[in-house]
């Protein structure tokens, strides 16, 4: 005989959970995945769990008012004739015209420009209007080949070899039939409306040998002048960055799991790549291992989203860092003035992620038109280079506590760990300790 305690309420399973139970009726009920955009939602060690430690007696810091904290960046000094030099280190990352509707290319292309950095295409290829409002664009050179043409390459100021990306390491791109318009589906050389599932690889190599081809046929297209970055997914750091490098790469970019996509199995976003956290340490001891360290030069992108996060990649290592949904968000992405919209969608605005439906109701993450309209390129510009401008003060106002001139100036030794695991995965020591996992201390 059993006995209900009514002082107790129903005990719920942390391993059935709402969440899973309602995915598992889904599940059965449809007999498909679930495709989503963004990215990993599941709580991971990030940024979050770093401290800086400012300056006191032992350490001597800068006053903001008076004291100079530079932060320029240059990529592609290994072997490019024209590097590319940035007035902040922080670059919008790869979005596809495709995945997002032209008044949002547009956007991030006046944004990015008016704050001194760069954009970059994404899949599908290179608009006018992109190139046009982007100072500096790096062209993305996917496994998919659609909008690929050497014009192209050569209007662009670099090129990025898409080997992964964070949310998604091991998998190809994705754009559904419904955002496949008339001028998505001309670019891409596509019929309209048909669901558009790139490919995981490359289809003309296979590994670090046959990429050291395909970088040397990329320079004698480009005649040299363009740097060539290679982009990876969080996986295995270590490897990647040594066999990037190895193969001719002047810069390497490196996106953890808390990266976003237009569109992938939500089962891949929250279970497949390793936390950003996790990747910068093991690609920057590659990068020191081969005597290539600020000589080939590490973006680390994956839910960057304050000057504070920009600090911290840049102290553990990273030269750059590279912002997508963030970018989003700035110029409107998943705003409340659209709730009411949001809501007949079934969703709630900052839960938004059915971007591969294309009926965004900001017009960004569309093909549609009429949604396309509700965003102005000038006015969602302006917003994209006052929140890369605030993010970049917040950054130096970091630095110069640490007593640094230049954000690259910052180090390890300027960092703490709130936990073990970040301790372990950023490679520093525990607060209140000299302790870091696995490297002894106290």
């Amino acid at each position: 005989m059993s006995y209900h305690n009514p002082f107790t309420p129903p005990r719920k399973s942390a391993t059935f959970d709402d969440y899973t139970m309602a995915e598992i009726r889904r599940a059965a009920a449809t007999g498909i995945y679930d495709i989503r955009g963004g990215g990993a939602k599941r709580k991971v060690p990030h940024f979050d769990d770093l401290l800086f430690l400012g300056a006191s007696i032992s350490r001597y810091p800068l006053e903001g008012y008076r004291e100079k904290c530079e932060t320029s960046v240059t990529l592609g000094t290994r072997f490019a004739k024209k590097p590319i030099e940035l007035k902040i280190p922080i670059t919008i990352a790869g979005m596809s015209f495709g995945a997002l509707s032209g008044p949002a290319k547009e956007a991030l292309g006046r944004g990015a420009t008016i704050a001194g950095t760069s954009t970059t295409t994404g899949d599908g290829g290179m608009t006018d209007e992109e190139r046009g409002h982007s100072k500096t664009l790096v062209y993305q050179y996917l496994p998919s080949r659609y909008g690929m043409n050497p014009r192209d390459l050569r209007r662009a100021d670099a090129i990025e070899i898409v080997v992964g990306q964070g949310a998604k390491p091991g998998g190809g791109g994705m754009l559904l039939g419904q955002k496949i318009s008339d001028r998505v589906a001309e670019m891409r050389t596509l019929p309209k409306g048909i669901d558009q599932r790139s490919a995981c690889r490359h289809p003309d190599w296979t590994g670090p040998d046959d990429l050291e081809i395909k970088i040397l046929e990329l320079r004698e297209i480009t005649d040299w002048e363009k740097p060539i970055y290679v982009k990876v997914g969080g996986a295995r750091p270590y490897y990647d960055t040594a066999l990037a490098v190895k193969s001719g790469a002047d810069v390497v970019v490196l996106d953890g799991m808390q990266g976003g996509t237009a569109a992938t199995q939500d089962v891949f976003i929250e279970n497949v790549g390793m936390p950003t956290l996790a990747c910068i340490r093991p690609a920057v001891q590659a990068l020191q291992d081969l005597g290539m360290h600020r000589k080939v030069q590490l973006v680390i992108s994956g839910g960057i989203r304050s000057g504070a996060d920009v600090a911290k990649a840049l102290a553990l290592g990273a030269d750059a860092v590279a912002i997508g949904t963030a970018a989003l968000i700035a110029i409107g992405d998943n705003d409340p003035h659209w709730e009411d919209e949001y809501r007949k969608l079934g969703t709630t605005a900052g839960a938004y992620d059915d971007w591969h439906e294309g009926r965004d109701p900001a017009g960004i993450t569309t093909q549609d038109p009429e949604l396309a309209k509700r965003l102005d390129p000038e006015i969602a510009g302006r917003r994209l280079a006052n929140y890369l401008k605030v993010m970049t003060l917040e950054a130096q106002t970091i630095a110069r506590a640490c007593g640094k001139n230049h954000l690259h100036n910052l180090e390890p030794e300027d960092l703490c760990a709130l936990t073990i695991e970040a301790s372990a995965m950023a490679q520093v020591p525990l607060a209140g300790t000299s302790w870091v996992p696995g490297k002894g201390g106290f």
